[in-house]
Parts: C-alpha cells; structure tokens; sequence
C-alpha cells in the first residue's frame, strides 16, 4: 500500500471515534447530569444496549463475509452506513420531553439502534485490514496509523466536549448540537475511506459459499483468535473503566470539574507518544511481547494514581499519562493481531472469514464495555451516589478503584494471558507464503 492508501484507510476511524469516545466517556454522565436519569436506570440501559451491541456483531460478521458488490464485501457499509449512524448518534444524545417513564424507554431504544448500526459500519471498516495486505509488519503500521487517526478523534471529544457543549448554548442543547457537527464531520472521512481503498486479498474459496458451520470451523481450532480475543476484552475492560469513572473522579473526588478536559488534553496526547514506539516494540519484542511491555506500564500508572492524593493535580497527570502510554501497545498491536489469525484459520482449515473472525473479537470487547459501564454505574448506585451533591466517602473510594485498583488488576491478567500468544512474525511469514501458493495453484 502507498502512503495516501494508508492514510485514507486511517481516517475513518478519526470519524468512528468522535462517536465511540462521545458514548465512552460522557454518555452515562450526559445520563445522570442533563438527561436526568438515576445511576441505577442508566446502569440498566448501559448493561443492556452494549450487551444488544456485542450480539449484534458476529450477525454483521457473517453478512459482511457474504456480502457481494462491485466494491467488495466491507466497502459498502462505508458507503451506505455512516448516515443513518450520525442520525441515530444524534438522536441518543436528545433529551425528549417526555416524562420519566418516556425518556428511560427513549434511553434504552436509542442507545441500543445505536450500537446496531455502529456495528454494521465498524465491522467492516475494522476488517478491511485484513483485505488490504497480507504483510506482516504492514499491518502494525496500518493499526498504527490508523488508531493513532482514532486517538486524534478521541482527543477532540474529550478535550472539545465540554467547551463545545457551552458554546452551543449548554445543557442539552449543547451535547445535541455538538453531535449534529461530529456527525458531519464522521460521514465525510467514512466517505473518504469507501473511495480511497481497495480491497485486494481474496481467498480461493469464496466466502459467499461458506455455511455457518464452516464459520464455526474457523473460530473452533482458532487458538491464536482466542487469545487475541482475551487480550482485547482485557485491554478495552481497563480502559473503559478508567474512561467512564474519570468525568465522577474529576467533578467529586477532585471538586475540578473544569480539569477534565485539560487532563485529556494532556494524556491523550502522550498516548501518542506510546504509539511512536509501537511499531519498535513490535519489531523488538514481538506483538505479545509489546503488549506485555504496555501492561507493566499501565500498571505502575494504576498504583501510583491510586496512591495519590485528589488535591495533588500534577502527580494526578503524571500518572494518568503514564497509564495512558501503557495502554497505547493493546490498543494497536491487539488491531494488528487479529488480521493475523484470519489467515491462520484460512491456512489451517482452508476457510478465510474475515469479518467472522473481526466481528467475534470485537463482540467480546464490547461485552467488556457492557460490563465496565454498566459495572461503574452500578457501583455508583451502590454506593448511593446522588447527581450534584457531595458524596460520601465509601462512593469517592469507588471512584477511585474504578480509575485506578480495577485496572491495575485487568493489567495483571492481561500480562498473563499474552504470554499464551505464539503466532509469531516467522510462523506468520510462513502461513502467508503457503495460502499464497494455494491461491496460485487454484487460479
């Protein structure tokens, strides 16, 4: 691939993260601060959308698998998918005048049409790595470029948000009106994406033929898939908590609210810092081993943020950027992995599901948003929190845990479970060389 192919792949996930960090980081706030729904319902309606959500996405898997267009069986979701999402993403951020009964209902049909249709665009988008080379090393700067796309997106959300909401007015005229303008802005570079790539790996047996049993085939004796998969439900379970627990931390435990956006403008931007490395780790230490090399990181930045004081604003930066590094190795190199396992699946039982193989790894990532969400929320609840009043001391410590302790321990297992990876670069090498003579011999 050339430069402009990568970076025309790369952007989309600029646009698909003005949504996914939108709904990660201030969805259940936007819930229990302006929408006016109690912890305990929006826990309710976190559980079961993103659970809604994960379901949905071996479905999308295996339509996209048998999808076929004159542009390909994942470029035509990019097409026709990006506007409906932006509509539907600005519905879930409306607060309707209905009564309280009216607006949970809303809450719950909204979020879950969400997660449906942001599922039919990002599964495709996520597997067109696959489709776009077969290259080892290729692929880890292609997650690269591309997350780090995702990352800027991020950053204008979690930095942008919040002042954006108050210049639109406010309240919930503002979170509405921002997400009309991230909505535009995510359908043009998803647009972008459909005319700027080319799907190019084929496999000799057409995957429009392929029954559900070959499906089950290719995910059963996928050994390198299972572990990649408990790597990503790991990765995103961290992050998630930390995510969704920092707009709480910032406003209660800190009483500085207007710091939030300040200490994503910080950390984010150190994750990028983290992702320069990645593509040297990888080459260094293998994929495993530099998600292995994240992990201690993160979890030295867990400790320290739990040890330091709320008043103590600048080691509250120093270590949420040391976790923020931490976390930039899974966020590629669990990406760049998966691309992997396709072909390993194809050259162990001669079925290539691509978007079978993508859409199950990203189910369980999602499970892990479901149970972060939803598990902050309910926490919250436990506690006896209450929107807009001090709270008490065993809600701050849950808070706290949930930025800092949970991680650190998901850390831990992450460690562990990397070290059963053994799909490495030479053995890669080797698949790849052996299904290219198997397309050749079937041309």
């Amino acid at each position: 691939m050339n430069r402009d192919q990568r970076w025309r792949y790369a952007v989309g996930d600029f646009g698909i993260n003005l949504y996914f960090m939108s709904a990660m980081t201030f969805l259940l706030f936007f819930y229990t601060e302006v929408y006016g729904l109690s912890a305990a319902v929006a826990g309710g309606v976190f559980l079961v959308a993103r659970v809604v959500d994960a379901v949905t996405d071996p479905v999308m898997g295996i339509i996209a698998d048998r999808t076929r267009s004159r542009w390909g069986k994942f470029r035509p979701y990019l097409l026709f998918g990006p506007l409906p999402l932006g509509l539907i993403t600005v519905a879930t951020f409306t607060v309707p005048g209905f009564g309280d009964f009216g607006k949970a209902v809303w809450a719950y049909v909204t979020y879950v049409l969400f997660g449906i249709v942001y599922t039919a665009v990002t599964i495709p988008y996520a597997a067109m790595t696959a489709v776009l080379t077969d290259d080892h090393q290729e692929r880890t700067l292609l997650s690269t470029l591309r997350i780090g796309c995702a990352f800027a997106g991020g950053y204008v959300v979690s930095v942008g948000l919040f002042p954006m909401v108050d210049g639109f007015g406010g309240g919930a005229g503002g979170f509405q009106a921002s997400m009309v303008l991230f909505a535009a802005v995510a359908t043009g570079l998803l647009w972008v994406t459909f005319a700027g790539t080319e799907e190019r790996i084929t496999p000799a047996r057409p995957s429009h033929r392929l029954s559900l049993a070959d499906g089950a085939r290719a995910l059963a004796s996928n050994w390198p898939l299972i572990i990649v998969v408990l790597l990503f439900t790991l990765g995103m379970l961290s992050f998630t908590l930390r995510q969704t627990a920092a707009p709480y931390y910032f406003k209660y435990n800190m009483g500085r609210e207007h710091l939030l956006s300040l200490y994503f403008g910080v950390t984010l931007p150190v994750m990028f810092l983290g992702l320069i490395a990645v593509p040297w780790l990888s080459r260094r230490f293998g994929k495993a081993g530099g998600i292995r090399v994240g992990a201690v990181i993160a979890m030295i930045g867990a400790a320290g943020f739990y040890l330091t004081p709320p008043d103590d604003v600048a080691m509250v930066f120093v270590w949420g950027s040391v976790l923020a590094i931490g976390g930039a190795p899974i966020a590629v190199l669990g990406w760049a992995m998966i691309p992997d396992t396709v072909e390993y699946a194809e050259w162990r039982t001669g079925i290539r599901v691509d978007g079978l193989i993508l859409s199950t790894a990203s189910f369980f990532q999602k499970i892990a948003k479901a149970v972060g969400g939803a598990g902050v929320a309910g926490a919250l609840a436990f506690f006896g929190f209450a929107a807009h009043a001090e709270q008490s001391e065993e809600t701050l410590e849950a808070i706290l845990w949930a930025m800092s302790v949970a991680p650190l321990a998901v850390q831990v297992l992450l460690v562990v479970v990397s070290f059963a990876y053994r799909l490495d670069e030479q053995a890669h090498g080797r698949i790849v060389a052996e299904l290219r003579d198997r397309r050749d011999r079937s041309a």
